[in-house]
């Protein structure tokens, strides 16, 4: 903590008063700001968490389906039917904002032009390969513009927390300490001026006091 430079004078305390207020008022706003990012970061990660082992499993399971499908028709088959799939995605990518901070949103959906191949001689489990692919593909987007938001926001928050402290602990006691001690020598000076007025009061009333006895004599 350190004395600002300021005269002290009674319009410099005024300005510094209003600066400190100004000061407090902004550092409870930060503090708001800090606590409501915080509260969104921990709810981002639950989400990542949350869409992560969604995108792993229906992974695990689209492979998994399309393994079997293998097994049942064979690769060279599943190769050449894959040929036929007729499917359109589209990749929509719009923001949100939270506190000020811009977050991605990503949405992935899907135009089927259905049927890909006739039913006859497949098996049902390519299609369940296909359907679990899909929504793996809409997970794993989710699961990314979630990632990024959570880098955004731990970004943000760490520059809010030194803004709150450089305040909590530099502009704030700064301000605090100058004000007491423009106001400490504001005082001073009325205390040294009330002696000052008061020993000139007595010496003039001393000498009028002197000049009535010279006139009596």
């Amino acid at each position: 903590m350190s004395l600002l430079n300021y005269a002290p004078t009674k319009t410099n305390l005024q300005k510094l008063r209003g600066d400190l207020k100004f000061t407090r008022q902004g550092h409870e706003l930060l503090d708001q700001k800090r606590n409501i990012l915080v509260m969104e970061l921990l709810n981002l990660v639950d989400q990542v968490i949350h869409f992560q082992q969604r995108a792993d499993e229906t992974l695990s399971q689209a492979f998994k389906a399309l393994e079997q499908a293998v097994l049942h028709m064979g690769k060279l088959k599943i190769k050449n039917l894959s040929s036929s799939v007729n499917i359109k995605s589209d990749i929509t990518i719009g923001t949100r904002k939270t506190m000020g901070v811009t977050l991605p949103v990503v949405d992935t959906n899907f135009t089927d032009h259905s049927p890909y191949f006739s039913l006859k001689g497949t098996t049902f489990r390519i299609d369940s390969a296909l359907d679990l692919f899909k929504q793996a593909l809409q997970n794993i987007g989710k699961l990314v513009a979630l990632k990024i938001s959570v880098i955004r926001l731990a970004n943000e928050v760490k520059k809010t927390i030194r803004k709150v402290n450089a305040l909590e602990k530099i502009a704030i006691p700064d301000l605090k300490d100058t004000v007491f001690y423009i106001q400490s020598r504001l005082e001073e000076n009325e205390r040294d001026m009330f002696v000052l007025m008061k020993l000139v009061k007595q010496r003039l009333e001393k000498k009028k006091v002197q000049q009535r006895r010279v006139s009596h004599e």
